[in-house]
């Protein structure tokens, strides 16, 4: 095997790592938010996408990047949350060709009831994922990219992103 092949291999061995660490996170928490608040893993990036624009709403084309979903996957699944009352569409006025999706009361108040279980799933899966020895320097990567901050010792920590309010806004 040549220095091009193991180079190939190493990044192959990447990419397997990362998408173990995303099936781990992924399928708890489908598993959680769909028996626990009736919501899919997707649902739930949209509630909280629209909940992060602080009473602003989104165009439909930023809510399917937000998603990694399609332009018609998106629409689809904005009409199915839109049907149970969680978020609605607004046209644009100045464009009557753009759809806006703002969240709802009621979104607001699922998507809060559903954080807790979000939060403390995510982390479950992390650290489980943390034991299997491939993908632990994976994990710790990720760790020190988005490292914990305590907001008591920090008042610039925004704690539902877990990040400094700085590089949020900069």
């Amino acid at each position: 095997m040549g220095i091009a092949d193991d180079a190939v291999e190493i990044r192959a061995q990447g990419w397997r790592a990362l998408a173990a660490v995303h099936g781990i996170i992924e399928s708890a928490l489908e598993k959680a938010l769909q028996s626990e608040h009736g919501l899919s893993v997707v649902e739930y990036t949209v509630l909280d996408a629209l909940s992060r624009q602080h009473g602003w709403h989104m165009r439909m084309q930023q809510l399917a990047r937000a998603t990694a979903l399609s332009s018609s996957a998106t629409t689809r699944l904005v009409t199915r949350l839109e049907d149970r009352g969680l978020l609605t569409r607004i046209l644009c006025v100045d464009d009557r060709r753009g759809i806006y999706t703002e969240l709802t009361t009621a979104g607001d108040a699922l998507l809060e009831q559903a954080r807790p279980t979000h939060d403390a799933t995510l982390h479950e899966a992390v650290e489980q994922a943390k034991q299997v020895p491939e993908l632990a320097p994976l994990v710790d990567a990720l760790d020190a990219l988005y490292p914990a901050v305590d907001p008591a010792v920090d008042p610039a920590v925004d704690p539902a992103l877990d990040r400094t309010a700085e590089s949020v806004s900069a």
